[in-house]
């Protein structure tokens, strides 16, 4: 599928702005970001082999320190969720797909950020 890199990014907006207020109130201090594709450092701290051809299974990631292991040390720098606009483009056909994976996948990072392993997330 082909989109712009500035229609990805309204794309994002949208998707964030159409999440429910309880989930969009907990973006306060998350930045949501889009980069092109993830880097090979990115792909390793999930555990994935930047040389697997699974690796465009990654569409986006939480980089910062999760809520539960924050202590009165923490910053108040912005966390932020990076959304990769390659990998998510070559597995959707419609911009309501691209909607769709970009809103379950900051849903996704957002449970990374209160704390929650893979395997307790919805998404």
């Amino acid at each position: 599928m082909r989109v712009s890199r500035d229609e990805f990014e309204t794309l994002v907006e949208k998707a964030v702005a159409g999440l429910p207020e309880e989930f969009r109130r907990l973006l306060d201090n998350v930045a949501v970001m889009v980069e092109e594709e993830p880097s090979a450092e990115d792909l390793e701290e999930v555990g994935i082999d930047p040389d697997d051809p699974d690796r465009d299974e990654l569409f986006g990631l939480y980089q910062g320190v999760p809520l539960p292991e924050r202590d009165s040390s923490y910053s108040a720098l912005p966390d932020r969720i990076v959304i990769y606009r390659g990998p998510i483009l070559r597995c959707c056909e419609s911009r309501r797909e691209v909607l769709r994976e970009v809103r379950d996948t900051v849903l996704h990072e957002l449970g990374h950020y209160y704390g929650l392993e893979e395997d307790e997330l919805p998404f």
